[in-house]
C-alpha cells in the first residue's frame, strides 16, 4: 500500500460538480482496478450536494487513494480539469467523469500500451453507451478508431470519450497550454486534436468505459455553445500552426460546416426556423444538412424526439 500511494503510475482525473447520484458507482469502479498504482484526483468544483461527503468517505480506505481538494470558487470545467491535473503526480493521467464507470482491466491494457510505445501521447477504449440501464451502443461503432499520426482522422470522427482517454503527461505538458479555461463543452476535444497533432495515438478494441447517456449530458442541450467552441477551436489551429489551411483544406472546411449544423440547431430549438435556415444554406449539398433543413420547418419542440431518432440514423447521415 505504501508503494502505491507515494509511486502511482495513473492519476486518475475526477471533476465534479453535484454528481452524487451516480459517484459511488465511478468510484467503487476505480477502485476495482487490476492495475493498482494509481491515484484520484478529486476535484469538487463547489459541490453543494451529497458529492463531497461521497469522495471525502473513500479518503480513509486501505487499498487505494483518493486526493480531495474544493475549489475556492465555480471555474469552466477546462480550468477545473487543469486544476486538478496539476496536483497529479502520475506518468499518466486517465480521466472519469462522475457518472461513467470502468470495467476492471480498463487502466492495465491502456498502461500496457504505453509502455511499449514510448511514442504514444494518448491511448483510448471504447465506451459502451449506457441509457436507461442497458448497454446500447459503442464510440467505435459510430466512430471507428485509427492508429498513429492520425490527427486528421480524429478531427473527422472523433471516436475519444473522455472517461475512456488516458494521456501521457509529458504529452500534456509539451503543448504549453493544458485544457483550454475558455471552453466548457469542447474542452475534451480541442485538446485531444492538439496532441494528436503532435503524438501518436492508440486504442484498445474494447468497451471498457462506460458512458452514462441521460437528460443531463449537455451533447444534446448546448448546440450554441459547441458552435462557438468549434469556431474557436478553428481560430486556435490556425494560429498555432500557421500553414493549418493549406496543409489540411478539408479539415477547416468540415470544421466550418460542423459549427454552422451546430448553430443552426441551436437556432432551430428557439424556434428561430427561418435562422436556422440561412445559418446552412451554404451547405445543403449534403444529406446531413438537407434533412435538418427540412426538419427546421417544424416547430422547435420537436427537437428532442428527433434528437433520439438521429442516434438511430446510419453513420454515413452522422457525419
Amino acid at each position: 500500500m505504501s508503494e502505491k500511494k507515494a509511486q502511482p503510475l495513473v492519476s486518475v482525473i475526477m471533476n465534479c460538480r453535484n454528481s452524487a447520484e451516480f459517484l459511488r458507482e465511478a468510484i467503487d469502479s476505480v477502485f476495482a482496478q487490476t492495475w493498482t498504482a494509481w491515484e484520484i484526483i478529486f476535484w469538487d468544483n463547489q459541490s453543494d450536494d451529497e458529492s463531497p461527503d461521497i469522495a471525502k468517505s473513500y479518503m480513509a480506505r486501505e487499498d487505494g487513494v483518493l486526493r480531495y481538494f474544493r475549489a475556492n470558487a465555480v471555474t469552466s470545467l477546462g480550468e477545473a480539469r487543469n486544476l486538478a491535473i496539476a496536483e497529479a503526480s502520475g506518468k499518466y493521467l486517465a480521466f472519469l467523469d462522475c457518472d461513467d464507470l470502468w470495467l476492471p482491466e480498463k487502466l492495465a491494457l491502456q498502461v500496457e500500451l504505453f509502455e511499449r510505445n514510448p511514442e504514444l501521447g494518448l491511448v483510448a477504449t471504447d465506451a459502451g453507451i449506457l441509457k436507461n440501464g442497458k448497454v446500447i451502443s459503442s464510440m467505435f461503432k459510430t466512430a471507428r478508431p485509427a492508429r498513429g499520426r492520425v490527427f486528421a482522422q480524429l478531427v473527422n470522427a472523433g471516436w475519444i470519450a473522455m472517461s475512456a482517454a488516458m494521456i501521457r503527461f509529458e504529452a500534456l505538458k509539451n503543448l504549453g497550454q493544458w485544457f483550454d479555461p475558455e471552453f466548457n463543452v469542447a474542452e475534451e476535444a480541442d485538446l485531444f486534436y492538439r496532441i494528436a497533432h503532435d503524438w501518436e495515438l492508440d486504442f484498445v478494441d474494447a468497451p471498457l468505459t462506460v458512458w452514462r447517456v441521460h437528460e443531463n449530458n449537455t451533447t444534446f442541450t448546448r448546440f450554441e455553445q459547441f458552435s462557438d467552441e468549434t469556431r474557436k477551436i478553428l481560430t486556435k489551429f490556425e494560429i498555432l500552426y500557421p500553414d493549418f489551411p493549406q496543409t489540411w483544406p478539408d479539415l477547416v472546411a468540415l470544421l466550418q460546416r460542423r459549427a454552422a449544423f451546430q448553430k443552426g440547431v441551436a437556432l432551430w430549438r428557439k424556434g428561430k426556423g427561418g435562422e436556422a435556415r440561412r445559418e446552412i444554406a451554404r451547405y445543403l449539398c449534403g444529406a446531413k444538412f438537407i434533412a435538418f433543413w427540412l426538419l427546421t420547418w417544424l416547430p422547435g419542440s420537436f427537437f428532442d424526439v428527433l434528437a433520439r431518432a438521429y442516434l438511430k440514423l446510419p453513420k454515413f447521415m452522422r457525419r
